[in-house]
């Protein structure tokens, strides 16, 4: 990665310098569209590499794996002049998941929702079939008609949101307002088997089915839109957005961490280095967990933003292992989810700070659905819910643990692995903590329990001029498209907040326009939807 040796020592004229702490998906999705806009973007991160929580441990995905939502990339890309398609392989999934019970056979769903429907009626008869397809014509209302307005509108309120819904009277029914998503599958599927299968999307934010929202039965219709396998990974998606930052002229410096964020007359000033380096900026993007920020962790002076994120519970954690093996001869498709009995509920004893007894256990076969056979030793990551470091009971969290509720559970499914990992396979909580700090070991920043937790996320601005969020702890929220989409939310505030700071600045002389306004003017601030 390039260093920008101007950025050692301060500027003469500070004009639309911008730095991103961190370079996860929501970062990079905010620098891509600043440097194609002319502002001066360097991006510290303090990994070797960049991605974030889409990162590799020992060659093997360790993040997330499911890429979905495919139109907020291509318009990240169309954005700057690119294609999406030009710089990433994506490889759809025809099978979006296969799933697995003790005593039963397998059910697919997929992107065709006819067989999906097809695959449950075969599965668990001609009730299932007809009680999904009513579940997924309603998950398609509610994504539709909460999409524009929550999702992709850059601060969400409470007033906008309930006329919305007046003005769409029937999502007052499917959202099931003061119903968790798990009443609403109780009343929605008469098969156990998948009510534990649909209330499993309400983990893909960090939550619990039994406390989240009915809302979230909006997150099947986003899966059901297509599933997609990124060649070489997810964090090859991130390799591309910063290949192209750099093409464009950005700066992307690795193991770099940031100590503190300095502030000067009410506004950021720049930051320094763990290195005692001070990097100066007029704008300044926080890309990690908005609570590091709310804790002190980056100075005092940064400490009232986001305070809601120490009020408020942390979302899920997870025991997650990546390693490379010899399987057994189990049909396995990409993606693969392991659920025990459906008597026994994993999300209790979650709450309670316990690591599950009995868990659903999520195995992405990483070369599998790709274009090409898989290998004799495969790369696979497994992820199992666990609580945050803030809910954890005293229990140790130790290989040997972790190990037993993984590896003899999918045995009795017949899929063992030649090599099992070792400790050095394994991320638990305490490691995403230390990744990211403040984040207590939450991959999904707040909790999504409640009615309104979608509105309690921190947004892009901060009360500190100069200072924006961006990533899955801020809106609006977790999940790979949605911390791009906050990119996108924190790349077109500072857009808005430059350009107007250039025409407060802007002074008509005689000649015409003074040098300063010339300066200002600049940098082609053009809207990220131009």
């Amino acid at each position: 990665m390039r260093v920008n040796n101007s950025m050692m020592k301060k500027p003469r004229h500070s004009s639309g310098r911008v730095i991103v702490i961190g370079a996860g998906i929501g970062g990079l999705a905010t620098a891509l569209p600043l440097v194609h806009r002319g502002f001066d973007v360097t991006i510290l991160e303090r990994q070797s590499v960049p991605g974030g929580k889409m990162r590799q441990l020992n060659g093997v995905d360790a993040g997330p794996t499911v890429l979905t939502m495919l139109d907020v990339f291509e318009a990240l890309f169309d954005d700057v002049g690119e294609t999406l398609t030009n710089h990433v392989t994506l490889i759809p999934q025809d099978i979006l998941a296969r799933h697995w019970w003790p005593d039963s056979g397998t059910l697919d769903l997929f992107q065709d929702r006819a067989k999906s429907a097809d695959a449950i009626g075969d599965f668990a008869g001609p009730k299932a079939k007809a009680e999904f397809l009513a579940f997924a014509e309603r998950a398609a209302r509610l994504f539709n008609g909460f999409s524009d307005p929550m999702m992709r509108q850059a601060e969400p309120s409470l007033t906008a949101l309930t006329a919305h819904v007046m003005k769409h009277p029937a999502l007052i029914r499917d959202m099931g307002v003061g119903q968790t998503l798990k009443r609403l599958l109780a009343t929605s599927f008469t098969d156990p088997r998948l009510r534990q299968l649909f209330g499993r999307y309400a983990t893909y934010v960090g939550g619990s089915p039994d406390r989240s929202p009915a809302l979230l039965a909006l997150i099947w219709e986003a899966e059901a839109r297509g599933v997609w396998c990124v060649k070489g990974g997810m964090s090859a998606l991130a390799k591309a957005i910063a290949s192209l930052i750099e093409a464009k002229g950005g700066t992307i410096r690795t193991n770099a961490t940031v100590k503190k964020i300095n502030t000067a007359l009410g506004g950021v000033s720049g930051v320094t280095l763990t290195s005692g380096e001070t990097v100066y900026a007029d704008q300044i993007v926080f890309n990690g967990d908005p609570r590091a920020l709310a804790l002190g962790l980056l100075g005092e002076a940064t400490s009232p933003v986001a305070t809601i994120t120490t009020k408020r519970a942390r979302s899920h954690s997870a025991n997650v292992w990546s390693f490379a093996a010899k399987p057994s001869d189990l049909p396995l498709v990409h993606h693969n989810v392991f659920f025990s009995d459906p008597a026994k509920n994993e999300f209790a004893e979650i709450e309670r700070g316990y690591i599950p007894s009995h868990p659903a256990l999520y195995v992405c076969a990483e070369d599998r659905g790709q274009d090409t056979p898989p290998p004799e030793t495969e790369r696979f990551e497994i992820i199992m819910n666990t609580p945050p470091l803030t809910q954890r009971a005293a229990q140790p969290e130790d290989y040997e643990i972790c190990h037993t509720r993984t590896f003899p559970t999918l045995r009795r499914f017949g899929l063992s692995f030649s090599p099992e990992p070792g400790p050095d396979g394994l991320t638990t909580a305490k490691s995403f903590d230390a990744l990211f700090p403040g984040s207590a070991g939450s991959l999904y920043g707040q909790t999504p329990h409640g009615m309104t937790a979608g509105l309690e996320r921190p947004t892009a601005r901060t009360q500190i001029k100069g200072l924006y969020l961006a990533g899955g702890g801020a809106h609006p929220g977790a999940g790979v498209p949605m911390a791009a989409l906050s990119g996108k939310h924190a790349a077109a505030a500072i857009v808005t907040d430059r350009t107007s700071i250039s025409m407060s600045r802007k002074t008509v002389t005689r000649g015409g326009t003074s040098m300063e306004s010339a300066a200002t003017e600049s940098v082609p601030y053009r809207s990220l939807d131009s």
